[in-house]
């Protein structure tokens, strides 16, 4: 299934010269969301994941069936201020300014294999931050897994050591 026909590009959103890449037409399309799903889940599968994290809100959008198709857990990475029990925090900076992610304490166990789920790959500072937050709680980071990859933006530079599966590409935008 060529999962680019079912992602509508919007031309000039959210702002003038991005074209952007929207996913909720492959969502409300149950064959191609199950697709998507379904090749995640057998990457999953091969890595022996025990649980999937993701990082709103798009990451919980795949991440979260995953998990369930697997019967596994899913932890959420959130905007600091947004969990309500003890977290560990990461702060990045973006291209004007700083972003922080948090992650509760206990989410991630020493040890347990992790699978990072987001809608796409763009420079790749989100999925970055990510992956300090679970190898700073002793989890492995097993494997990323995007619909998306904007290649023309570079973002597995920073992903470089991990096994990264992307299910669309866009080599310019």
């Amino acid at each position: 299934m060529n999962l680019k026909n079912y992602i509508a590009e919007v031309k000039d959103w959210p702002k003038a010269g991005v074209n952007f890449k929207d996913i909720t037409t492959l969502m409300d399309n149950g064959e191609a969301y199950s697709y998507a799903t379904d090749k995640i889940v057998q990457f999953a599968k091969e890595k022996q994941i025990d649980i999937v994290v993701g990082p709103e809100a798009r990451g919980f959008i795949i991440g979260c069936p995953v998990a369930y198709a697997m019967g596994i857990g899913f932890a959420p990475v959130r905007k600091e201020g947004k969990l309500p029990r003890e977290v560990i925090r990461y702060e990045y900076d973006l291209e004007y300014g700083s972003n922080v992610l948090t992650m509760h304490k206990d989410a991630i166990k020493p040890g347990q294999r992790v699978l990072i789920t987001d809608d796409l790959l763009a420079t790749g500072g989100t999925i970055e931050a990510t992956i300090k937050l679970i190898e700073e709680l002793g989890g492995i980071v097993a494997g990323i897994a995007f619909i998306i990859d904007l290649k023309y933006l570079n973002g597995m530079e920073k992903l470089k050591g991990y096994d990264v599966l992307t299910l669309v590409e866009y080599d310019e935008e």
